[in-house]
């Protein structure tokens, strides 16, 4: 693939038109062109006719129904978001705002081993919903083990993974760009990895790939990285670890490990990439502190479990070394609750505050009690500070790494989620770039646009060249800012003054129109 990579660089080299006598839809004149490709920028205008970009380069003699004066900001590939949950409220929030603020024009969904099952009513009602953002999905493993087999942990039968394997035949057929697990989720985490793969190879010959929430990102991380290249390598499929990171003290500086095995895999052939979130903490169901045997058949039989005192004991403690070494980060104060439907009181607050108000001292034991009772009834989505900026860092700077959210379409006001959903890359373009200077402009941009576009399949997106989908961001690199915090998420970034996607303007001037101009983007084998 990284072969693949530097040859599409070399095919796309910049090439400038001579002055034009042309007449096109749209022109953004007189910007700095950071291409896509990771190469230099440079000065010039960008044409578009209908959906498409028609030229680049000097168009000092074009004309245009509608011209706009870029005044030397930055002219973009639009950014595709590989890990997003948009699916979630993007049917109550077609404008998908605080994905568009922030420069994105294509959201894939179905990560982390979910999806809708089957693909196509979803499709369809993505297109009867217009939305004005695009997106493509995966089909999940979880799901369809859901499926046939339900929340069992126990291995499936040879006529159950038959059966398996026809959903992934049936959702590439549909339109998936290949198959998502999640490893660390319940069912997916009673999967052998044999079983994975078989449903790999399926997703494999019909040019998919597939991605995965891993099995474990703390103390097992390194096996769970061998897992995801093992998954690829013999799945004969491209593999990807998504929302890379590495959750607990003491697990702190195996990013080096981490990256170490995937360039070796790649060494010996192994299509495996890498995406990312900016952000030192991860988010998901507060459940993910009790272990996944203990979630068998759902949150019911969980109650039942939490009911017997001896079994309940038994979870107690794994959740206390869950919050001592894992995803608590050392601290009950690092695990804050996001989205609490049957208490919304508790939005925003952490599990030692809770605990506290319950009269309970902050210690593990306490707080993993007030966490038992918190799933008991009824659950919550919760933040867990417990990613060290080192690795950030270092697994950022990876030529391998692109950006993802694993964010979703936002509801203002609504719940105290993680602020990536609102400011994943325009984070990355002030922190990282401007700031920190931990990337160049050009990388950051190859990052968002043309890596994931070749890792997704797009082969018309994710670039600034003649003959590629006009999905086309404007934006100002001095103010391009994220302003969403923990405390205070729901706040859109700043900087962006067009979104252009499918030749339709969105974001005019910062400020949004009615176009809803976003596609469902299908996979390989819906192409053929």
């Amino acid at each position: 693939m990284l072969q693949k990579l530097l040859c599409l660089a070399l095919f796309v080299a910049p090439v400038l038109f001579a002055a034009q006598t042309q007449t096109y839809d749209l022109l953004i004149r007189n910007g700095r062109i950071v291409d896509g490709t990771g190469n230099s920028w440079f000065r010039g205008d960008v044409a578009l006719r209908g959906d498409t970009i028609a030229a680049i380069g000097k168009l000092d003699g074009a004309t245009a129904r509608r011209v706009i004066e870029a005044n030397g900001q930055i002219i973009a590939p639009g950014f595709i978001d590989t890990h997003s949950h948009a699916r979630r409220q993007i049917f109550e929030e077609t404008k998908a705002e605080n994905y568009i603020r922030q420069g994105v024009t294509t959201v894939i969904e179905g990560p982390d081993g979910s999806s809708p099952l089957p693909l196509k009513p979803f499709f369809d009602q993505l297109r009867q919903a217009r939305i004005a953002i695009n997106m493509g999905a995966l089909v999940g493993q979880g799901s369809i083990r859901e499926k046939v087999i339900g929340l069992v942990n126990r291995k499936a039968t040879p006529d159950e993974i038959e059966k398996m394997k026809a959903l992934v035949k049936e959702a590439m057929e549909q339109g998936a760009l290949g198959l998502s697990t999640g490893l660390f989720y319940v069912p997916g985490n009673y999967t052998p990895t044999e079983e994975v793969i078989e449903l790999a190879k399926v997703a494999g010959r019909m040019g998919g790939i597939h991605t995965s929430h891993m099995r474990d990102e703390a103390a097992g991380v390194l096996k769970s990285v061998e897992e995801t290249i093992a998954i690829g390598e013999r799945g004969g499929l491209a593999t990807q670890v998504t929302h890379h990171k590495i959750i607990g003290k003491d697990n702190w500086g195996r990013s080096v490990d981490t990256l170490r095995l995937v360039a070796a895999a790649r060494a010996r052939g192994v299509d495996v990439t890498i995406d990312q979130y900016p952000y030192t903490a991860s988010s998901t169901g507060l459940v993910a502190l009790l272990p996944q045997w203990a979630q068998e058949g759902g949150q019911r039989e969980l109650v039942k479990r939490l009911k017997d005192a001896a079994t309940r004991a038994k979870i107690k403690a794994a959740v206390v070394e869950s919050i001592k070494f894992d995803r608590g980060g050392g601290d009950p104060k690092n695990v804050y609750i996001a989205r609490c439907s049957w208490d919304q009181s508790l939005e925003g607050k952490n599990l030692a505050e809770i605990t506290k108000a319950r009269r309970r001292s902050t210690s593990f034991e306490d707080a993993a009690e007030t966490a038992l009772e918190l799933v008991t009834k009824g659950g919550a989505s919760a933040i867990f500070h417990a990613i060290n900026e080192d690795d950030l860092v270092r697994i950022l700077k990876d030529p391998l790494t692109m950006i993802a959210s694993d964010g979703g379409v936002e509801i203002p006001k609504r719940g105290v989620p993680h602020p990536r959903s609102y400011g994943t890359f325009a984070r990355v373009l002030n922190v990282y770039v401007r700031e920190k200077h931990v990337l160049t402009l050009e990388d950051a941009v190859r990052k968002m646009s043309s890596l994931p576009a070749v890792r997704m399949g797009f082969g018309d997106r994710g670039l600034l060249r003649p003959g590629m989908k006009a999905d086309v961001v404007v934006f100002d690199a001095e103010r391009v800012r994220d302003k969403a915090t923990f405390a205070e998420p729901h706040q859109y970034a700043e900087g962006f003054s067009y979104v252009i996607i499918n030749g339709a303007v969105v974001l005019d001037d910062g400020k949004m129109t009615e176009a809803r101009p976003g596609q469902v983007l299908l996979g390989a084998a819906a192409r053929r």
